[in-house]
């Protein structure tokens, strides 16, 4: 039995669907529905759906944004995306989001057949698949560990050559592949955690590149990065070893101190490319870091030591904190968690203490709650009465932030909803207009006489209602779109410059970096 989810926001598409389904489908298909992306998410969680059909255009949550929610959240569902539009940027975007198909409205029965047929096919395969790696997945999470550790503790204090390293390697056929180590040392480690953190570690290194992990030695770990790519440079490395350290510093702790070899390829100088490590960690100051064998820190790879000049253009936390603030007092969720996720990686890159990010994050959380009860007198939250106690007892900064933002989407729901209780029709209708002609040249006088109102009124009141201008709102809106496509979608970046309504590439991304504080090609790379 297939379970079928259909989500429209309109019924007639869900009551079509769904009689297509059952009437073809009855002994061999369960149809659930929902009228929008939220709803479907929900119901993702309860049931074990398989096949999805999505319709891209609905209120709130977009088809386009649930879909890239629930791969992640169930990767296994195979997607039929619903249009009443053949665009093929529309097309383009479900397919990289993983969709299995791209059906126009309205729908054809026999493409419907045809399309589920297929879909069901695709999930046999795919659970096949599943269920012998399941299996194999099961054997080798039994004993692969323990060999990672025999092998890895070998190399560290195999003194006298008399254990063959060759075959652990053949074992987990890396025997031709050169490598690095790396060593990291993990605060607040102690007897209750510690397997529970290793377990953690492994299945976040391994999800990312192939590694072999030992067990802790007193509060360190040791990785074994095997390296499949021909002739790699060690700037390649580095950015891979670097991902793994934020990786960590976000799903497990702040402060890791971290050192890293340089490549090798001699099995004999195993225990070397381990010393080599072990110095490198040494050099990291007791606050956290990570060093490379060449003598450059984390943040050097990345090419921080610029001059002054270059330096104060950085986006800093207390910027992109700023820019929280404004998207709440917008009533911009969206916004809100992007630069929450640029104010998270911030911190971390600046290795502070867990107890100096805590204190970063309850003061944005203080901040956030003053700025919302400015606008709605009545804002009151369990989250905000519980947050330092419950920050006190956080280590993790992937559950501080979670908790960060859970609060801050409180904040800008109780934002929105005073704004819509207090928007002028004019100026609504005026944003809608807005919403539907990024792409186009829209100008004051033309979304007056859209309102049928005369351009001085529309100016005047959108100010008194807005607190902004016309023209700054439509470049909040272009520049705010833009993002998401940076985010969500393949689109160059000039190809996003007219998509959002500018025809001079330089001048989108000069005041794309003005607003957000990195160019969007930076901003790409970020995300």
């Amino acid at each position: 039995m297939f379970n079928i989810l259909v989500t429209d926001d309109e019924q007639i598409v869900i009551d079509s669907l769904s009689f297509i389904i059952n009437k073809n489908f009855a002994d061999e298909a369960k149809v659930f529905t929902a009228l929008s992306g939220t709803e479907a998410i929900e119901i993702v969680m309860k049931e074990n759906i398989d096949i999805m059909f999505m319709d891209i255009n609905m209120p709130g949550l977009s088809g386009l944004e649930t879909v890239s929610v629930i791969t992640k959240l169930k990767p296994n569902i195979v997607f039929v995306i619903l249009s009443a539009f053949d665009r093929f940027q529309y097309a383009q975007e479900a397919i990289n989001l993983g969709a299995y198909k791209y059906i126009t409205k309205p729908v054809n029965r026999n493409v419907v057949i045809e399309t589920i047929r297929s879909a069901m096919n695709l999930v046999e395969e795919k659970q096949g698949k599943l269920s012998a790696d399941m299996e194999l997945h099961k054997k080798l999470d039994m004993v692969s560990p323990m060999i990672e550790n025999d092998f890895i503790y070998a190399c560290i204090y195999n003194n006298d050559k008399s254990v063959d390293l060759s075959s652990y390697l053949d074992y987990f056929n890396i025997s031709d592949n050169p490598w690095v180590f790396c060593c990291f040392e993990i605060p607040n480690i102690n007897s209750d955690n510690q397997y529970s953190t290793y377990l953690k570690i492994h299945e976040l290194l391994n999800t990312e590149h192939r590694c072999l992990v030992s067990s802790f030695i007193m509060n360190r770990i040791v990785v074994f990065f095997p390296i499949f790519s021909n002739n790699p440079a060690y700037s390649e490395i580095q950015e891979q070893i670097k991902k793994f350290y934020t990786m960590l510093s976000y799903n497990i702790t702040a402060g890791i101190r971290a050192g890293v070899s340089s490549i090798y390829t001699d099995k004999n100088q195993m225990q070397a490319s381990y010393a080599q490590a072990l110095s490198a960690l040494n050099k990291a100051t007791a606050n956290g870091g990570l060093i490379f064998s060449d003598g450059l820190s984390c943040s050097e790879a990345e090419g921080l030591s610029e001059n002054p000049e270059q330096l104060s253009k950085k986006s800093s936390s207390g910027e992109f904190k700023n820019q929280i603030i404004t998207k709440l007092t917008a009533g911009d969720s969206n916004g809100v968690k992007s630069f929450l996720e640029l104010y998270t990686s911030e911190l971390i890159s600046q290795n502070l203490p867990s107890d100096k990010i805590k204190n970063q994050f309850f003061d944005l959380i203080v901040t956030a709650n003053n700025a919302t009860k400015e606008l709605d007198k009545t804002f009151t939250s369990n989250t905000f009465d519980n947050a330092f106690a419950t920050l006190s007892n956080e280590n993790e900064i992937k559950l501080i932030k979670e908790f960060a933002q859970k609060f801050l989407m409180e904040c800008t729901q109780a934002v929105t909803n005073v704004k819509k209780a207090e928007e002028n029709p004019i100026i609504k209708k005026v944003c809608a207009y807005v919403d539907e002609n990024l792409s186009s040249d829209i100008s004051l006088e033309t979304a007056a006489d859209f309102a049928g109102v005369s351009s001085f009124y529309l100016s005047k009141l959108f100010k008194e209602e807005k607190g902004e201008t016309f023209i700054n709102f439509i470049s909040d809106k272009r520049l705010e779109k833009s993002r998401q496509l940076l985010e969500q979608t393949e689109l160059s970046i000039k190809e996003i410059t007219a998509e959002v309504g500018y025809n001079d590439q330089n001048y989108f991304s000069r005041i794309f970096k003005n607003k957000y504080g990195l160019s969007p090609k930076e901003y790409r790379k970020v995300k």
